[in-house]
């Protein structure tokens, strides 16, 4: 199971946030939500570069997400994806994946005042390893 399956990728078409759970140096589980753009292939996410997420991943770059929804009549819904960090540097691939942030959520032009990703902020997609869903089918 991947993540270009049609059942998961409607599913986190369907999502704003995600938690993403990293490994600190001690061997705990640090999670923190997340903005994130979802493909076939990865997720991908953009952060602040100086906090203890990103110092974590750049040590080891091991990490879970989750995103999940609990329907109307209480049915539960969701996706956990393990997987590696890869951090992306400045180029065309990380230029357009900051517009579909923005086409995404609207709100972040305002937030970084302007389209350009500041110069501190880092952006890093998630490989999968792994891929499970519940309650999507």
């Amino acid at each position: 199971m991947g993540l270009d399956e049609a059942q998961i990728q409607g599913f986190l078409a369907t999502r704003d946030v995600v938690v993403l759970a990293t490994v600190q140096a001690d061997g705990a589980p640090l999670a923190m939500p997340m903005w994130f753009l979802h493909g076939s292939a990865a997720l991908t996410m953009i952060t602040v570069a100086d906090t203890q997420k990103v110092r974590n991943l750049r040590r080891d770059p091991r990490v879970c997400v989750v995103a999940e929804a609990v329907g109307a009549s209480g049915d539960v819904r969701g996706v956990t994806v393990q997987g590696s960090a890869e951090f992306l540097s400045d180029g065309s691939e990380r230029r357009a994946l900051v517009d579909h942030f923005h086409e995404k959520y609207r709100r972040l032009e305002q937030l970084w005042n302007g389209k350009a990703m500041p110069a501190n902020r880092v952006m890093f997609r998630i490989v999968p390893s792994r891929v499970r869903s519940w309650g999507l089918g």
